[in-house]
Order: structure tokens, then C-alpha cells, then sequence
């Protein structure tokens, strides 16, 4: 059966109380999960308020009872590794050990402009985000000072101390569809991998990918998690569906035709049938992206129409 859990853009007017209200709606409803994104802007203007992902996730950690939660995610780029496996061991004790820590390279060049950080070209960006990995894989894994030395990074007998609760600390995520990149980082270091927007036949492929390199690597397909984080265009009914659709692309594409492109559109029924589709074809956990803030009662009606089914 695949859990269905909630992505929020942080960056799209993320407030303390739009915070608080929606955390807990997302564990007062059922839903598996709650995830946001890590961004000081969008890539394009206007600027909208932005609260800030780990102080937002201190709070969410000590005011939540079930839910598993995390960034997605959460760029070494302008996230210092040792500082990150700091926060996220500290963030995952203090919530019982539900925090997701939900990795990545960077890629968005107008906040890195804006506010002085280095995005690099793409392979820079991504010999980094090893580099990163690695450090934070031998903080929280290892009981010992480590001693890293990198392009990058460095590490002189880091050690993190307490000792994070869970052995390993909080299970690593890699999110991405990259075949070059991303799946071989995701072989090496991460608990789950979190594919974006992608059609059924296209994540059957990736999913198959992944599947090899991790036997390659003497790991076997059950040690990561398949989950995937998509759009979601959920309406009541069929007239709800398609002004929101409309809304969405502008009244260039269908609803059917935007659910071609890898997101959930439709009904609740709808919905769980297009779930369905996903979790034969192995995926295990779907975040849904629910863009209006402000709109709990939609979530609510989602969860009704869709959790129990």
C-alpha cells in the first residue's frame, strides 16, 4: 500500500501560523507525512515570505505526535554539512526519531545570487554535494572523531556529540531523476530516493535503474525507499478539477494531459486510481504538493476522499 504524505513550497509565503496550522492538520488527518522545501526565494519574482526550514522543523518536531517529516530538500550549497548533520541529528532526537534528512546539490540561481552563495557549473555543484554526503554520512554514523579532507569540505576528528538517538542518525533522502548523477549518489549514501514528477512508465524505467546500480553496489532494493514528490490538482468534483487545472497551465492542457506529465489530477477516486498505478510499479511513498497555504479544507477533504481507500 503507498503512503501519501504533503509537500509545501516554503518560499511561497510560508508564516508561523500558515506553519502551525497546516502541521497540524497534516497529523491530525492521517496523512503519512509533511516535507517543505528549502529556498530563500522562487526563481523568479515577487518575493513572498520564506520561514525558515530548520527553525520551522525545531518547532514541528516538538508539536507533532506521528507524522514523519523533513526538507526536500535541503542544499549543500548553502547548507554547511557538518553544521546540517548538527541540526538534523538534534531536529530528529528532540521529535522521537521522525525526521527524513532530505539532501541535495542546489540548483536555483537567483537566491544563490541574491544572497552571496556559490552555486558552482553542475559538476562542481555535484562533487561538492558528495563531498557534503560524505561528511555528513561519517557524523552521524560513527562513534569515533573522522577526519575528512576535500576540494570542498574538511574535517579535522569531527565528532557528534550526543551521539545521535538512532543508530546512524535520521535515514538520508536523495531526491532527483537523474541517471548519471543523482541514482549512483543515491546508491552510495541514501535510505530513500525521492523521484519528481514522473509518469508511471518513466519512473518503471529509473525505478529499474536504480534497482541495478544498487546490486552492483552489493545493496539489496529493499534498503531504499521509492517515493516520489509531484504536483496535485485535487477537486471535489469534476468542475473543481478543471478550474484548477485551467488555473494552473493557463488553459493549455487537460486535465488528462497534465496528469500525463507525472502529476495527481482529479477526483478522489481519480486520485487513488492513479496511485494505484504508482504503487505496483514499486513506489512506496507519494508527497503530494499543496500549494495554497491557506487551503486546509481542502487538505482535509482530500485526506477523507483518499486516505481511506
Amino acid at each position: 500500500m503507498i503512503e501519501v504524505a504533503i509537500m509545501i513550497e516554503g518560499q511561497n509565503g510560508l508564516t508561523w501560523p500558515r506553519w502551525q496550522r497546516l502541521a497540524k492538520a497534516v497529523d491530525d488527518l492521517g496523512f503519512a507525512g509533511l516535507y517543505r522545501s528549502d529556498h530563500y526565494t522562487n526563481a523568479s519574482p515577487p518575493d513572498k515570505e520564506s520561514l525558515e526550514l530548520w527553525t520551522s522543523l525545531t518547532w514541528l518536531a516538538s508539536h507533532t505526535e506521528r507524522i514523519e517529516f523533513g526538507p526536500m530538500v535541503t542544499p549543500l550549497s548553502f547548507r554547511d554539512p557538518a553544521m546540517t548533520a548538527r541540526m538534523a541529528a538534534a531536529v530528529d532526537d528532540l521529535s522521537g526519531g521522525r525526521l527524513i534528512l532530505g539532501l541535495g546539490a542546489g540548483w536555483q540561481e537567483r537566491e544563490h545570487t541574491n544572497y552571496g552563495w556559490d552555486l558552482l557549473d553542475v559538476p562542481g555543484r555535484f562533487a561538492r554535494f558528495e563531498e557534503g554526503l560524505e561528511i555528513i554520512i561519517r557524523l552521524l554514523g560513527s562513534d569515533t572523531p573522522s577526519d575528512f579532507a576535500g576540494e570542498y569540505y574538511s574535517i579535522q576528528e569531527g565528532i557528534l556529540l550526543p551521539r545521535p538517538q538512532r543508530p546512524g542518525g535520521p535515514p538520508i533522502l536523495i531526491g532527483g531523476n537523474g541517471p548519471k548523477r543523482t541514482l549512483p549518489l543515491v546508491t552510495r549514501y541514501a535510505s530513500e530516493w525521492n523521484s519528481i514528477y514522473l509518469p508511471v512508465e518513466k519512473f518503471n524505467e529509473l525505478n529499474a535503474q536504480l534497482d541495478e546500480l544498487l546490486a552492483e553496489g552489493g545493496r539489496q532494493p529493499s534498503e531504499v525507499r521509492r517515493s516520489m514528490m509531484t504536483g496535485c490538482e485535487f477537486g471535489v468534483n469534476n468542475a473543481e478539477v478543471k478550474k484548477k487545472v485551467k488555473a494552473r497551465t493557463k488553459g493549455k492542457l487537460s486535465p488528462k494531459e497534465l496528469h500525463g506529465r507525472g502529476l495527481m489530477v482529479g477526483t478522489a477516486n481519480e486520485i487513488v486510481e492513479q496511485l494505484g498505478e504508482l504503487a505496483e510499479a514499486g513506489l512506496q511513498r507519494v508527497m503530494l504538493q499543496w500549494l495554497d497555504l491557506d487551503d486546509v479544507d481542502g487538505l482535509e477533504a482530500l485526506a477523507k476522499g483518499v486516505l481511506p481507500q
